[in-house]
């Protein structure tokens, strides 16, 4: 297999898949969105809340707030070796105590891991009234999204690399010239795709010719976009998620060796 990098940043990649099938790749898309552990908040311990918002309502907001952390440093709950009775290997606590009149925001979360805290310090939580109060202790620990949303680690879109097909009567430049700019461009007198994901976009474009030129999805390259919904960067989600495919592999064929 091949892979291409057409677009990396802390939170965003953009990258192609060659030499894969229909079903590897759905499967990695799939592990990007729920099978990658995720740190969020699981459970509140309100000692105040005399906010805008009821218990519930707050537990959710928090629940949801992205977290930023070292997914290699942490272990499952069931799996530390605690338990599952909470330690610093499976759990980070955050602490909120404020005062009104005013806002609440994610950067009021103090937390007894530095290395763990909210991915932006601007979201916010709730409204105090004058002499209000608000003090409570939040739980986190890791998770899966196919267990719960506020776990799901990506946005993870994978189509088939667009194949395009002409007759011989239109030219190469016709075809890169009804796109948009930056979708095609020409490569003597070639097609090269820029953007694979909008020439999918703009396949309509191609009406124009009446059928003489057509879009076809490739079944063995891929294109992939993944946007990072959590505190992990968009290529470790990628790598973990890969890790996790291949694991999953091996363990169906040592089980399917014993049959």
């Amino acid at each position: 297999m091949k892979i291409n990098v057409l677009e990396n940043s802390d939170y965003k990649i953009k990258f192609t898949l060659e030499g894969a099938g229909v079903g590897f790749a759905n499967a990695l898309r799939r592990t990007m969105i729920s099978g990658v552990p995720t740190m969020a908040i699981d459970w509140v311990d309100f000692q105040f809340n005399e906010g805008a918002l009821f218990d519930e309502m707050l537990a959710h907001r928090l629940g949801l707030i992205p977290l930023k952390f070292d997914y290699t440093k942490f272990n499952m709950l069931n799996e530390c070796e605690c338990g599952g009775k909470g330690c610093p290997l499976c759990e980070v606590v955050f602490v909120i105590n404020r005062k009104g009149p005013g806002a609440v925001y994610s950067g009021d979360m103090k937390s007894t891991n530095k290395e763990v805290k909210p991915l932006y310090d601007n979201i916010p939580i709730t409204e105090i009234g004058h002499e209000k109060n608000v003090k409570l202790e939040a739980f986190a620990h890791l998770g899966f999204g196919k267990d719960h949303a506020k776990n799901q680690a990506a946005i993870a879109v994978c189509i088939g690399y667009p194949l395009i097909e002409k007759d011989s009567g239109i030219s190469a430049k016709q075809i890169v010239d009804a796109f948009p700019k930056g979708v095609l461009k020409l490569s003597g007198t070639s097609i090269e795709i820029v953007d694979p994901f909008k020439v999918d976009e703009f396949r309509d474009v191609l009406d124009k010719f009446k059928g003489k030129a057509k879009i076809k999805a490739s079944d063995s390259k891929f294109a992939f976009n993944v946007e990072s919904v959590c505190g992990m960067r968009a290529q470790d989600i990628v790598l973990e998620a890969s890790k996790r495919v291949g694991k999953k592999a091996v363990e169906f064929k040592d089980l399917a060796s014993k049959l």
